[in-house]
């Protein structure tokens, strides 16, 4: 199982950085790991998302040459860590069938201030039932976050639930890109996680445009960098297409 879950998650991995989750067991002794737990709980580590937040916030301030909104700082933090850790479990049960136990015990992350976090997962943890992935995206991985995201900063749970949910739209999109063959498959898994009820009001499936497959997302709410100078909307926003958004 140990031989496999590297197999799976290496193949992952190659897809993009937003999909590389290591493996290599000599990191099981590294202290600067941390695991998922503790970020959203809070009590371990209560200042690695807050510093997140921060660091974010002072990045899209020296982009916009002005002060940025906290709230908007804490969106878009959420919505890059949700990208780092729904992308790979999505694509490991698409490509493989495999669902490797990427929960809070098991997904670790390192603090990096030059990009996205490093993740790292436990490579002897059995495999977990594929059809467990929704539940592992919405109730393990982004219903703490959200919550601790929250309790930082006084910002919208709709927001923060509608960039989960783009992420795993986001995921499929680019899998689908990367992996013609999988597209279809891509498609399907990615719609039964967004329709676990913590995520199933966040955005609706439309028909497809390029370079969707299968379906198009369109959220029902904004992660607001459109608040950014010259910010605008993204591609899957509610704002998208209104006049002056």
């Amino acid at each position: 199982m140990t031989s496999s879950m590297r197999t799976v998650l290496a193949d992952v991995g190659r897809i993009g950085p937003f999909f590389a989750v290591g493996t290599d067991p000599a990191e099981t002794a590294d202290p600067t790991w941390r695991p998922l737990r503790e970020l959203a709980a809070g009590p371990g580590e209560p200042g690695a998302l807050a510093d997140r937040v921060a660091h974010v916030r002072r990045v899209l301030a020296e982009q916009a040459g002005c002060p940025v909104e906290e709230r908007v700082a804490a969106s878009i933090a959420l919505q890059g860590l949700a990208a780092r850790l729904v992308s790979a479990p999505l694509a490991a049960v698409a490509l493989h069938g495999v669902l490797p136990d990427l929960g809070r015990d098991a997904l670790h992350w390192r603090v990096s201030l030059t990009g996205p976090w490093p993740l790292w997962a436990d490579p002897d943890r059995p495999a977990r039932d594929p059809a467990g992935l929704p539940a592992l995206v919405a109730e393990e991985i982004a219903e703490p976050l959200v919550a601790a995201v929250r309790a930082l900063v006084p910002v919208s749970g709709r927001v923060l639930w509608g960039n989960v949910a783009s992420s795993v739209a986001g995921a499929k999109r680019v899998l689908g890109t990367e992996r013609p063959a999988a597209a279809v498959r891509a498609a399907e898994v990615a719609a039964a996680v967004l329709d676990h009820p913590l995520l199933a009001g966040a955005g609706e499936r439309r028909p497809p445009g390029p370079p969707d497959h299968g379906w198009t997302f369109r959220r029902r709410s904004c992660c607001l960098y459109y608040r950014l100078p010259g910010g605008g909307t993204c591609g899957d926003c509610v704002l998208s297409g209104r006049a002056g958004s």
